[in-house]
């Protein structure tokens, strides 16, 4: 099988959006992140983040979330075209500072959770789901 000039520059720019994309997508969770903090620093720990470490389907993924003192939650898959899943807020009335919810995952990535504490600071959970099966066009 020969290549055309067409052909090859046709891979080649295949080639480079694969590998543009992800940063594209990990970069739009900075984004979402540093929008959620307003540029603060963010803290590893006092947030506890839930999800299986392999799931064998992308489209139904168990996550909960909890951390003790915080106003509001935010939970992004990464990976994802559009990472931004959820953000949860609690009130004064809150029971507790908790949530779970199922997402879709597009594939292999880091779920991550920043909660917003009471007096103003920022804590941060993250952990990586193996998915066998993408749920998101994967």
């Amino acid at each position: 099988m020969e290549f055309s000039r067409r052909d090859t520059l046709a891979l080649g720019a295949g080639a480079v959006a694969l590998t543009i994309l992800p940063f594209q997508a990990v970069a739009a969770a900075d984004d979402m992140i540093a929008a959620f903090t307003g540029g603060a620093d963010v803290a590893e720990g006092g947030v506890t983040l839930t999800a299986p470490e392999i799931a064998e389907n992308g489209n139904t993924v168990p996550v909960s979330v909890s951390s003790e003192g915080a106003e509001a939650i935010l939970l992004l898959a990464a990976g994802n075209p559009t990472p931004d899943v959820a953000t949860f807020k609690f009130g004064e009335l809150a029971g507790s500072q908790s949530a779970s919810t199922r997402i879709r995952l597009a594939g292999t990535q880091d779920v991550v959770a920043i909660a917003k504490m009471a007096d103003g600071t920022f804590a941060r959970a993250s952990q990586t789901v193996k998915v066998t099966i993408g749920g998101c066009g994967g």
